[in-house]
């Protein structure tokens, strides 16, 4: 059964809608760094907890898009760009959590690693503890252990990208057009992967800004 979700209230003094549609180029990767920067650093102070479960809310009233605009032309191996993937990998598994579970599953079955240790994922996954990960993994980048959550981000989005990879090879002969859209997804999904551990190393060595 579906989750219930309540629309969440507005960031006070965070409203990132203030910022989007700055043109000049350098105003727009100072405002995406600035944003980032100190959106994490309010999430580690103490008694933070409420506005971190806003942020982790703000698509669910807003959209993808929002942040869109403000974080996605960041680099990979920044920040804000490795928030913006974070979200985006938010966004993809709750759009269609069931999906999302089928292809975990599938994907834990297909890769002989330690990804599904490393993203902390219940086994089996079904799809409300699928939703639940990346929210609690989201919620660990603003209030815990940054290069974790990146990590664990990774090892899911790998997760993810090998059962898709699987889904298109079962649809290969029936439908391939079904099958170039998983295929298409599924490299998405292993470049999300790659990006958040490159991320993630970066921060643990104290140079991800």
């Amino acid at each position: 059964m579906a989750r219930e979700f309540h629309k969440p209230t507005r960031f006070e003094g965070y409203r990132f809608e203030a910022y989007i549609g700055a043109e000049d180029p350098a105003q727009r990767y100072a405002v995406a760094h600035e944003t980032a920067r100190t959106l994490v650093d309010r999430g580690r102070e103490s008694g933070a907890e409420e506005l971190v479960e806003r942020m982790i809310a703000y698509t669910d009233a807003h959209g993808i898009d929002a942040l869109a605009e403000l974080w996605a032309s960041s680099a990979a191996e920044s920040l804000p760009g490795a928030l913006w993937r974070l979200y985006l990998l938010r966004a993809l598994v709750r759009q269609d959590p069931e999906a999302a579970a089928q292809a975990f599953q599938r994907g834990v079955e297909a890769l002989p690693t330690a990804d599904l240790a490393i993203a902390g994922a219940p086994s089996p996954a079904g799809p409300e503890e699928i939703a639940d990960l990346v929210d609690l993994i989201l919620r660990g980048a603003f209030s815990g252990d940054l290069a974790d959550a990146l990590l664990r981000a990774a090892a899911t989005s790998r997760i993810l990208a090998a059962g898709t990879l699987a889904e298109a090879d079962a649809s290969d002969v029936a439908s391939p057009e079904r099958a170039t859209l998983f295929m298409n997804r599924a490299a998405r999904l292993g470049a999300i992967g790659a990006e958040l551990e490159a991320a993630a190393r970066l921060e643990c060595s104290e140079r991800l800004d």
